[in-house]
């Protein structure tokens, strides 16, 4: 069965920086792109960053040139590198396959005060 566990949230100031990571069980990590959705409070969940199983990478505009998403492919571990954080970062951040296959994982929160 795979399993994600995520770590690495908190809060932070407006400008800081958060490194989060995701260690991932199972084939999943090897035969999959995986990502980094995000779920604000009343919102949709959203990708934010992906990642293929070669290394190709897409961002979502909002957070080109701030986060970089990254995979260690001998850990099966991707990480998100979160800097300039701002207050509409504001969210429980949570890694799966893309597209999203996995149950829902218990996702880190990350809260950037203004």
């Amino acid at each position: 069965q795979v399993q994600l566990v995520e770590s690495g949230g908190g809060l932070v100031q407006a400008g800081g920086s958060l490194r989060l990571s995701c260690a991932a069980s199972g084939r999943i990590f090897s035969i999959n792109a995986m990502g980094w959705y995000r779920q604000a409070p009343g919102k949709q969940r959203e990708l934010v960053a992906g990642i293929t199983s070669g290394g190709g990478t897409m961002y979502v505009d909002s957070v080109k040139g701030r986060f970089t998403i990254s995979r260690d492919n001998a850990k099966n571990t991707v990480y998100l590198q979160m800097n300039s954080l701002k207050p509409e970062d504001t969210a429980v951040y949570y890694c799966n396959a893309v597209p999203w296959v996995v149950p829902r994982s218990q996702g880190t929160q990350v809260t950037v005060s203004s």
